[in-house]
């Protein structure tokens, strides 16, 4: 699949509307992806007459995150240079850094599995969107990693200890708990959500 294919862009008046469109490998973020949602993000602030981003994930998930695997077979297996690694997740920080700080309305629709990478492009935007469908995980540490993507950031602002018991545990949210904590900004019944004008309509209602 072409990687332009990966991430599908709409133009709807000042908001642009873009899809992950990996369905299959529930929209897991590979360089390619990465490298277009970076470019596309930094065209858009330097637009004038883009005004908005909605980002949303086809099929059943939003983003299970990074797509690692490539990475780790092109290292291990085929003995190529570390910096594969390096370079996939030095992109991978800086679109979530560029996210974090983006001068311009970010909207998330959760509609469905978020998790690792998947929570770095959406949890720093300002509005975030769940459903009864949304799953939410930071499962790195199952991994024997740590929550990376800026979760230090997000997880920390939780009330309570909540944030360390996400993050040390892996535990699995829905969307009224996602709605609860803070990590959701909004949640509404995934069946609004099937139509793209619709969605649009909505937005412009209550976000422009």
């Amino acid at each position: 699949m072409a990687s332009h294919s990966q991430v599908l862009v709409e133009d709807k008046s000042s908001v642009k509307i873009l899809t992950l469109n990996r369905p299959k490998q529930l929209n897991a973020l590979n360089s390619n992806m990465i490298t277009r949602l970076l470019q596309l993000f930094l065209a858009f602030e330097e637009d004038p007459n883009v005004k908005l981003v909605i980002l949303k994930g086809q099929g059943r998930a939003f983003c299970v995150g990074g797509d690692a695997t490539p990475v780790f077979r092109d290292i291990i297996i085929h003995g190529k240079s570390w910096r594969i690694g390096a370079d996939f997740f030095s992109a991978q920080y800086t679109l979530d850094y560029v996210m974090a700080t983006y001068s311009k309305v970010q909207i998330s629709i959760l509609n469905g599995i978020v998790m690792g990478g998947g929570a770095g492009i959406s949890v720093h935007g300002r509005f975030r969107i769940a459903t009864e469908k949304t799953v939410f995980a930071m499962p790195e540490t199952e991994l024997g990693l740590f929550p990376d993507v800026g979760a230090s950031y997000f997880l920390s602002r939780l009330p309570g200890f909540f944030g360390e018991y996400v993050g040390l545990t892996g535990a699995r949210l829905d969307g009224a708990e996602m709605l609860a904590c803070g990590l959701a900004t909004h949640f509404v019944p995934s069946t609004v959500l099937t139509s793209t004008a619709y969605v649009f309509t909505v937005v412009c209602k209550y976000f422009l």
